[in-house]
């Protein structure tokens, strides 16, 4: 090359001597920049006669080619060399005992399920589970939910594909069939609980596909509304710490209660912020009533010698309303940072009602 003063010889080795990624971008501007060596030469290329431009020209891209490869070479050599230094910087010791993340916290659902089932557990209730795949039997007919009823219908209810028989399970749309396995397991009198989780198909800023429930249900030979309502009115007021919160049932309908009651509490909305306790307005937040004397046939229990009471509520809606949390999808977005803002320190939970149920 010599037509073209350009000699690659000494470029080669300085490429494959290169000690860093950072030296290596050096040379590489050196030869190939816009004033590196290679791209002056490819320039004087017109300058030359004729009768040596061709094989110079030739001579060049050759040299080219040969820096380019020798480049890529060096670069993925040089990064495998720097992979190598990193994985041996970040080498742990599988041995040593695990270095504790930031402190956690309970999730709001959590924490107010523990506080929902102390001051039931002191009012006599006892906690029960169950699955979360259901029969229909357990979730709709024995709970007297007819065949037509808008919640049996697949826009309302996720179901299974069909088994053999052609019957389907589904996914427990509410909390209440524990109640009816209770009653079918257990002779009165009862006084149960029912947390968990439930499943209907809706989903926004107030609903989600999955939701918390917790249902109460009371049997006995002389159950009657009155200790329902003194039931429920101790809950929300030991719930939302307010002795003198107002209380209110308005008459309603269920397929399982007869008569079947809302209960709202009271509460303010002035200047667009709602504030629970005293203020001149209602809030509805859960359902009630008396156990539907079919219910307690389906289930094997006489309704001249016994009767009870049910009521039931979303666990996230009256977290939302105690804790000021605005939108229910937040629940489940797994977000370390709303936790945080929400969520709690371990505490043991103290007395919250102030004796047991008569």
């Amino acid at each position: 090359m010599a037509e073209s003063g350009f000699e690659s010889a000494e470029i080669l080795g300085a490429i494959r001597e290169a000690s860093s990624a950072e030296a290596l971008e050096e040379l590489r501007i050196k030869v190939l920049g816009r004033r590196g060596s290679l791209t002056l030469a490819m320039k004087g290329l017109g300058a030359l006669p004729p009768e040596t431009r061709k094989s110079a020209g030739a001579a060049l891209n050759t040299a080219r080619e040969e820096i380019a490869t020798a480049f890529a070479e060096a670069a993925s050599r040089l990064s495998r060399a720097a992979l190598e230094q990193r994985l041996l910087a970040e080498k742990r010791d599988p041995s040593l005992p695990v270095a504790f993340a930031e402190e956690g916290r309970i999730h709001p659902i959590t924490e107010t399920i523990d506080e929902m089932i102390a001051i039931f557990g002191e009012m006599g209730f006892a906690v029960v589970e169950g699955p979360h795949i259901e029969e229909d039997f357990y979730n709709f007919t024995a709970l007297n939910i007819p065949p037509e009823h808008p919640a049996r219908q697949e826009h309302d209810t996720f179901y299974l594909p069909p088994r053999g028989d052609g019957t389907r399970l589904l996914l427990r749309t509410h909390t209440s069939p524990m109640q009816i396995r209770t009653m079918l397991k257990e002779k009165p009198p009862l006084r149960i609980i029912v947390p968990g989780r439930a499943f209907r198909c809706d989903h926004d800023a107030t609903h989600s596909p999955m939701f918390h429930q917790i249902e109460g249900l009371v049997i006995d030979r002389q159950t009657h509304m009155g200790q329902l309502k003194g039931c429920l009115v101790e809950f929300c007021r030991a719930f939302f710490g307010l002795d003198d919160l107002p209380v209110r049932f308005r008459p309603s309908y269920f397929p399982f209660t007869e008569p079947s009651a809302e209960v709202d509490i009271g509460c303010s909305r002035q200047g667009g912020e709602l504030k629970i306790g005293k203020g001149g307005e209602w809030l509805e937040i859960l359902g009630s009533g008396m156990v539907h004397p079919r219910v307690l046939q389906n289930c094997g229990i006489d309704p001249a010698l016994y009767q009870g009471f049910a009521f039931g509520m979303g666990v996230e809606r009256v977290a939302m309303l105690k804790y000021g949390i605005p939108d229910l999808r937040a629940f489940y977005e797994c977000d370390w940072r709303w936790l945080k803002h929400y969520g709690f320190l371990p505490l043991d939970i103290p007395s919250l009602v102030r004796g047991p149920l008569s």
